[in-house]
């Protein structure tokens, strides 16, 4: 990774290019820092700001990954299935109607039918820190305190390439801690600008509910069920969050939930004396092609927020005034 990144920055021609702006969003370890929730919060804001964002993923652990780009949505609607389009892409469909999701490992090729086909004005390159081959205008890089300093490369430890590749990145985003630590952890690795960023969990959603939502009882015991990369911080996440969570059961990250599972997860729940589920966002959309479930499944939205509170947007808002004072869009490449 050291002498591929050496390369590309000898001879930046080597990148592709996008005609609108693409702001990364990635990380330096295997999973679990938080990076989704980021992707969510971008393209929110920029759609409430009147831009048309474009979702780039590679789409991960797809059931079946086809050739070329799948249009999860088209910033109107959902446009593909879970199989075609994998779980965090669908998530992010399903968080930020207003954005376009496509999901294909050549995300150059994205990038251009998403701006010509759907009129996209601006990237946000999904899990794209490693992802050298296209150029990218801000890079944003997710991390937790202490990771990046204190970690190794695979196979020793978590991280996918070594620590002074994090210089590189222009904005440090350190999830659940505090601005202050935020910038230390920033100054460390070399890293000008910097905050944090606060998980929240929302309200549990019903799953599958027709009509109005029954909502659920605070008193109830529950079980939080998850295949994600740390199921056991959305357990205590939601054990902090007030609930009574009599059981975790947890899964590989991206798992594909079978009859098995879910009649697993049945039993436990009934076994602990639990009266519903809780899952996450990302788990909740595959449990969806099970219909009826045999129990009361709730998705717990996670929501984030950055202190200071402006610290990312601003760095978001700078790249785009440089692009539109560059005077008209660049030419692909």
């Amino acid at each position: 990774m050291r002498v591929r990144r050496e390369r590309y920055e000898r001879n930046p021609q080597r990148q592709r290019r996008l005609s609108r702006p693409v702001i990364s969003v990635g990380n330096l370890s295997m999973g679990g820092t938080g990076k989704t929730p980021v992707v969510a919060a971008l393209a929110q804001w920029l759609v409430a700001r009147g831009e048309r964002p474009a979702i780039l993923s590679r789409g991960y652990a797809r059931a079946e990954a086809v050739d070329g780009v799948v249009v999860v949505s088209d910033g109107r609607a959902i446009r593909a299935s879970i199989e075609h389009s994998g779980d965090e892409p669908m998530m992010l469909a399903r968080q930020v109607p207003g954005a376009i999701v496509c999901v294909s490992p050549e995300r150059h090729l994205s990038g251009v039918l998403a701006e010509r086909t759907l009129g996209a004005s601006v990237h946000i390159l999904d899990d794209g820190f490693q992802h050298l081959e296209l150029s990218r205008d801000l890079d944003i890089l997710v991390t937790t305190i202490g990771e990046i300093p204190s970690g190794k490369v695979i196979p020793a430890g978590r991280l996918r390439e070594p620590v002074e590749a994090a210089a590189r990145a222009h904005v440090l985003v350190v999830s659940d801690a505090t601005a202050g630590a935020a910038q230390a952890e920033a100054w460390a690795l070399g890293i000008s600008q910097s905050c944090a960023a606060i998980r929240t969990l929302g309200e549990p959603v019903r799953v599958g509910a027709i009509g109005p939502d029954p909502g659920v009882d605070r008193s109830l015991p529950v079980v939080a069920a998850a295949g994600i990369a740390h199921p056991d911080r959305f357990a205590g996440a939601v054990k902090a969050a007030g609930w009574d969570v009599r059981d975790v059961i947890s899964f590989k990250d991206h798992h594909r939930y079978s009859t098995a599972d879910v009649t697993a997860i049945a039993s436990r729940m009934s076994a602990a004396g639990a009266g519903a589920v809780f899952t996450t966002d990302k788990d909740a959309v595959r449990f969806e092609s099970w219909s009826p479930l045999p129990f009361p499944l709730f998705r717990v939205p996670l929501a984030v927020s950055f202190d200071p509170a402006e610290a990312v947007f601003a760095a978001v808002e700078s790249t785009l005034s440089t692009f539109a004072r560059s005077g008209e869009s660049r030419r692909v490449s």
